[in-house]
């Protein structure tokens, strides 16, 4: 339950899904101490992705966890006390790039396959594996979408599905581009103007 500022006293802040990048060098356990430090607190955690970056001395970890935003902060402290996390980021929805992707084995029999096939368009799905009572799907997306879709498939009847577990990157600042395109248009009228004179 959210209370507005001023609101009763003692109510504790809602839970809610923060994500969190860990840039850390590509070493032998890097991963285990860092997941561990999330159970030793006892947080709860959503999905782990890990990859190497463009650099092959780098991965970076995205954990999407559940947990106050106060101990968010006590959280990025401590993982920066552990050895080889080179950067943290904490990404608010609003300001990322998420995307997971999705396989999942549906049951296609009798009339289902021509619907399921449907629906994986919609999606912009692709069929990687067809078989003659199932077929295996993968669909990429945001979360929310491959929720969507998920929901969409269980009346089908799924046998298996496998989530990567969401990765994400800041947003771009798009801020220098629309100066740059106001001071040119600028430019551009003042020439105009300038020959008109």
């Amino acid at each position: 339950m959210t209370v507005a500022s001023g609101g009763t006293r003692g109510v504790a802040p809602p839970v809610v899904h923060h994500t969190i990048t860990v840039l850390v060098e590509n070493r032998t356990g890097v991963l285990a101490r860092v997941s561990g430090l999330f159970a030793r607190r006892g947080f709860n955690i959503v999905s782990l992705a890990v990859a190497p970056t463009d650099d092959e001395r780098f991965s970076r970890i995205t954990i999407v966890v559940d947990v106050e935003q106060t101990s968010v902060e006590q959280l990025t402290k401590q993982l920066f006390k552990l050895v080889h996390v080179v950067k943290i980021s904490e990404l608010a929805p609003a300001d990322a790039v998420e995307r997971e992707l999705l396989l999942a084995t549906v049951r296609t029999g009798g009339d289902n396959r021509s619907q399921v096939l449907e629906l994986v368009g919609v999606f912009e799905g692709k069929i990687v594996d067809v078989g003659f009572e199932d077929m295996t799907v993968m669909v990429a997306g945001h979360p929310a979408k491959i929720d969507a879709f998920e929901d969409l498939m269980r009346p089908y009847g799924i046998t298996e599905l496998q989530r990567t577990g969401r990765v994400a990157l800041p947003k771009l600042d798009r801020t220098l581009a629309r100066a740059r395109g106001q001071n040119e248009s600028a430019a551009r009228l003042g020439g105009v103007t300038g020959k008109a004179s």
